[in-house]
C-alpha cells in the first residue's frame, strides 16, 4: 500500500503534500490499466479519482490518514464499476475485443515532455503481456480486482475487502478462483526463448509473401484474433489454423501495397507494428509455444492505437 502522503503542520494538523498526491498518478495508472486493459479508460479512471480528491473540502482532505491509500481505494472502486459496465459494452462490440497494446517508450523519439504521456507511467512487466491481459478479461470484475490487487500489487485482503465490498475471506476466494483461470490458460510467466528471432523470421516471411514459411512458423492449431472495433476492416471471428492465418496475412499484404512492418516491443514482448502511409494501422502481439506462434492478437482499432500514432508523429521509430 502507498505510504502516507501527508505533512504535519502547526498544531499537529496533517496537511496533504500536493506533490506527493500528484506523485501517486503513476501507481494509479499502473493499477487501472491492469484492471481495465485500456489505457484510455485507465487514464479516465485516474482523472476521476483525482477529481473526487480535489472536490473534497480541505478539512476532509486533512482528515485522511493516508491520501495514497485513499486514492487507491477510490481508483479501485471506480475500476470495479467500469468493469461491470464494460462487460455490457463489450457484448455490443463489433468483433473481438483485445486489450489496448502498449508501446515501450524507449523505442520512440521525442522531447522530455513525453514523460507526461500515460503510456510512460505503465511498467511493462509480466502482468501486462497480452496473453495475461486476455485471461484477466475472462474473470468477473470482482475476481479481477481481487487478483490484480493481491497477486500483482501485493495488497492484503483486508484492504482489498474495503474496495470490493466483500469480506477478506471472500476476497481470498476470488483471488484463488482467478488464479485457477490463469493456470488453466497456461499463460507463460516469461518471454519464450528466441521470441525476438521468431518474430523477425515471421516479419520477413510476411514481407516476402512466403506462405510456406509463414505456415511453418505457425503452430497447426494457431489462432489470430483481430480487433477493428467496427471502425476499420478486420476479421470478426478468430482465424484458426496455420494455413488459414498465412493466407489471410498474404491477402492483407496484397490489399495494402506499401505496408511497412517494424519489430517493436508490444506490452513488453517482441511484436510487430504495421504502418501505412506513415500511420500505425496494426499492432500485433504474439504468443509462442515450443518455437512456433500459437496466438496473434492484431489490434487495428484506431482508437486503441492513439499512443502509437501520437508519439510516432514526433519522429520515426528508433532502430530495434
Amino acid at each position: 500500500m502507498s505510504t502516507s502522503t501527508s505533512a504535519t503542520v502547526g498544531g499537529g494538523r496533517s496537511e496533504p503534500d500536493p506533490s506527493a498526491i500528484v506523485g501517486e498518478r503513476r501507481h494509479l495508472t499502473n493499477l487501472a490499466y491492469r484492471l481495465l486493459g485500456s489505457l484510455a479508460e485507465a487514464e479516465d479512471a485516474v482523472q476521476e479519482t483525482y477529481a473526487r480528491w480535489y472536490a473534497m473540502p480541505r478539512q476532509r482532505q486533512e482528515a485522511v490518514e493516508s491520501p495514497g491509500a485513499w486514492l487507491t481505494t477510490v481508483a479501485g472502486r471506480i475500476c470495479l464499476d467500469l468493469l461491470g459496465s464494460a462487460r455490457v459494452r463489450r457484448e455490443r462490440y463489433v468483433g473481438a475485443w483485445v486489450p489496448e497494446p502498449l508501446p515501450d517508450r524507449t523505442e520512440w523519439t521525442g522531447g522530455p515532455d513525453d514523460l507526461a504521456d500515460p503510456a510512460d507511467r505503465v511498467a511493462l512487466d509480466e502482468s501486462v503481456n497480452m496473453a495475461f491481459l486476455v485471461v484477466l478479461e475472462s474473470m468477473t470484475p470482482a475476481e479481477r480486482v481481487a487478483f490484480v490487487l493481491h497477486d500483482v500489487f501485493r495488497y492484503p485482503f483486508g484492504e482489498i475487502a474495503a474496495i470490493v465490498g466483500r469480506t477478506p475471506a471472500a476476497c481470498r476466494q476470488l483471488a484463488t478462483s482467478a488464479r485457477r483461470r490463469v493456470r488453466a490458460a497456461q499463460v507463460p510467466t516469461a518471454a519464450a526463448p528466441g521470441q525476438a528471432a521468431l518474430v523477425r523470421d515471421f516479419k520477413e516471411a510476411w514481407e516476402a509473401r512466403d506462405i510456406r514459411a509463414l505456415v511453418d512458423l505457425l503452430a497447426p492449431g494457431a489462432a489470430m484474433i483481430a480487433d477493428g472495433g467496427g471502425l476499420v476492416g478486420a476479421a470478426l471471428k478468430p482465424i484458426e489454423g496455420n494455413e488459414r492465418i498465412a493466407e489471410y496475412l498474404i491477402h492483407i499484404a496484397d490489399k495494402a501495397p506499401g505496408l511497412t512492418l517494424l519489430e517493436r516491443s508490444v506490452n513488453g514482448r517482441p511484436g510487430l507494428v504495421a504502418r501505412h502511409t506513415g500511420v500505425t494501422v496494426t499492432v500485433a502481439a504474439f504468443e509462442l509455444t515450443e518455437g512456433r506462434v500459437t496466438r496473434i492478437w492484431a489490434v487495428r482499432n484506431p482508437e486503441k492505437l492513439r499512443p502509437w500514432n501520437e508519439r510516432a508523429g514526433q519522429g520515426d521509430f528508433a532502430s530495434p
